[in-house]
């Protein structure tokens, strides 16, 4: 019997060193990927470098084009998508950036979606498109996306990841197996990682209002974008348990920073 609970308490040591080799291994590299965003203005723990997101959005993008029914067929809208998108980049900040920026239009008229890859690969379905009214809803959906590129969010999030994945392996080597503390562990790791993409989204939605304004397009056409969201169900979901913040809340939020960047109010003369 003393043998036994010798090596059971010998095996006890060896699992709690291995859980803390892992998780601090994981500490010391995610908080040694510190990078400083001259977008943002902000310090970030990023693993990868910008010719790493464009080689991982440019690999990704073929397999979301199938995903989402292939590439819309109709030239005038994809060339609308387009010109919106690459006007925003090549008169605002997104032009300092080292990401190649491309922009498509998908053929899924039910999926109500936009996103960006990593690297600067963005998507708007078309269901999307046809809720919109005026080239700055447009402009508003797209650069809310761009902020996520320039924001470099998906670069964050993979280092994030990487932290979260090691703390959680180290949890799970030191848990009895029989409990369910390793279940507890991982639930914990993706409420910490909702609450980041939140972040992330409401981020993205400042920079949208920066990038849309330096590009001669009313802010005000991303609230519009919001409330058509909202008419569709969005603001159903519960914001805690949403990737996105719901979006009466971001509403809010963008009205906050219209203020802050048109203090004397938004110009005539931007594009709606």
């Amino acid at each position: 019997m003393s043998r036994t609970f010798t090596r059971t308490r010998s095996y006890g040591k060896s699992r709690l060193i291995i859980a803390l080799v892992f998780v601090v291994f994981s500490l010391i590299s995610y908080l040694g990927s510190k990078e400083y965003n001259p977008v943002t203005g902000e310090n970030q723990y990023i693993s990868i470098t910008p010719r790493q997101e464009i080689t991982l959005g440019l690999q990704a993008a073929p397999r979301m084009i199938r995903q989402y029914g292939g590439i819309y067929p109709d030239p005038r809208y994809q060339n609308l998508v387009k010109k919106v998108g690459e006007k925003i980049v090549r008169n605002s900040q997104a032009s300092k950036t080292p990401y190649k920026f491309d922009f498509h239009l998908l053929n899924d008229g039910r999926t109500i979606n936009a996103f960006a890859l990593p690297g600067g690969q963005v998507f708007i379905t078309v269901a999307l498109l046809r809720k919109l009214k005026t080239e700055g809803q447009l402009a508003g959906v797209l650069g809310h996306e761009i902020g996520h590129v320039v924001a470099r969010h998906s670069a964050q999030q993979m280092a994030k990841q990487n932290l979260t994945n090691g703390i959680l392996n180290g949890i799970l080597i030191a848990s009895d197996p029989a409990s369910q503390s390793g279940q507890m562990a991982a639930y914990l790791g993706k409420l910490i990682n909702l609450k980041f993409g939140r972040d992330d989204e409401l981020q993205a939605d400042r920079l949208g209002v920066k990038l849309m304004s330096q590009s001669g397009y009313n802010p005000d056409s991303m609230i519009g974008v919001m409330k058509i969201l909202q008419s569709v169900g969005g603001g159903s979901q519960a914001e805690f348990f949403s990737t996105h913040p719901n979006p009466a809340h971001r509403i809010e939020k963008i009205k906050e920073t219209i203020q802050k960047v048109f203090p004397n109010g938004i110009p005539r003369n931007l594009v709606n």
